[in-house]
């Protein structure tokens, strides 16, 4: 019986030191980040459809990347190193701001790579044949304005 009631609570005291190592992780990556907030989820969500819908346009055989329109797993990577490459520079504008005592390098370089993956985004779904409504096209216009200004500052 004892033995019981000692597995069971090993096993507790396991699940709770695994969830606090994963909330430590994710803690510390989102205080290195700046902060986990509605723009970085946006830009992590972006990139993630960004790719899926680089893989559709692929496999239809419409990729402008691939050397043959198809699949090609170099175009994958150098795409998944690129994503990679994006959040090191979010990292790097973050810590920027950490030094400087500001948080506007960190808002430009973010919302930047937001208006690149929505205007990515929304060239997979024209290859896809979807049409574009004009409300997408004119709120990545302003991602670009608030960019151009958040630049300027």
């Amino acid at each position: 019986m004892k033995e019981n009631a000692l597995i069971k609570v090993l096993s507790v005291i396991q699940e709770n030191s695994v969830s606090t190592v994963i909330g430590i992780i994710g803690s510390t990556i989102a205080a290195l980040f700046g902060g986990w907030d509605v723009a970085l989820t946006t830009l992590i969500i972006f990139m993630a459809i960004d790719y899926i819908s680089g893989l559709v346009v692929a496999k239809l055989g419409k990729s402008l990347k691939s050397p043959n329109g198809g699949l090609d797993s170099r175009t994958g990577f150098k795409g998944l190193m690129r994503k990679g490459m994006i959040l090191v520079m979010v990292l790097v504008a973050a810590l920027l701001d950490k030094v400087i005592g500001t948080s506007f390098v960190r808002d430009a370089v973010v919302i930047a790579y937001l208006a690149n993956e929505a205007i990515s985004i929304t060239e997979n779904a024209g290859l896809m044949g979807v049409p574009i409504n004009p409300a997408i096209t004119k709120s990545i216009d302003i991602l670009k304005n608030k960019s151009k200004e958040a630049q300027e500052k």
